[in-house]
């Protein structure tokens, strides 16, 4: 992208040295993603799903990596809203092997497979807005922990809030990636050997 965009969220305190504390291992063991955006970019005012969906991977390869803290607001059935902290990750393009995504729809469990087969799932300008994220190993080229947020220099073009926590490296590859996502967007998203069925979870 040639302009870098700015992720900005609405205010509402955040306690970054805080969330630097709790987001730091789970961003250095895991590392982050699986959220996207077409833009590269998404509104200041993000308003999603009353519920996360689960994401899985063998494995998670890109280059171009940013992650820092924000925020999104979820709506309630009975029609109220809640502000839940996010871990945001963008990648400039990955790969994923043996993807999966579920969530509960109705009582039934909604699952999409693809990029088995020894063809990977691929994506470009990957965002993400996640929960929590895991693995059972991550590693980083070129890794900076501990940037301005709204520094960020990777390719993904994304920042957060000036003065915020952020890090950003070259590359990375998180195996047995698990994560609990609000929010995926993508440039472009590629779906090798697609399944999508009713079925048990990821």
């Amino acid at each position: 992208m040639s302009a870098k965009s700015s992720r900005l969220r609405p205010t509402g305190r955040v306690k970054w040295r805080r969330f630097a504390i709790v987001a730091l291992p789970a961003a250095a063991i895991a590392g982050v993603l699986i959220g996207l955006t077409a833009e590269g970019a998404i509104a200041a005012s993000i308003s999603v799903s009353g519920q996360e969906f689960l994401v899985t991977a063998d494995q998670l390869s890109g280059t171009g990596f940013e992650q820092f803290g924000g925020q999104v607001t979820s709506d309630g059935t009975d029609g109220s809203q809640a502000t839940q902290p996010v871990i945001v990750s963008a990648i400039n393009s990955a790969t994923l092997t043996n993807l999966c995504q579920s969530v509960s729809v109705a009582g039934f469990t909604l699952r999409l497979t693809a990029g088995g087969g020894g063809s990977p799932v691929s994506v470009s300008n990957l965002i993400v807005d996640a929960g929590s994220i895991s693995g059972s190993q991550a590693q980083f080229h070129n890794i900076s922990i501990g940037t301005d947020a709204g520094t960020l220099t990777e390719d993904p073009g994304v920042t957060g809030t000036s003065g915020g926590f952020g890090e950003q490296a070259d590359d990375v590859t998180i195996t047995d990636l698990r994560q609990d996502t609000w929010l995926t967007t993508a440039g472009t998203f590629t779906l090798p050997g697609l399944s999508l069925s009713f079925g048990s979870s990821c």
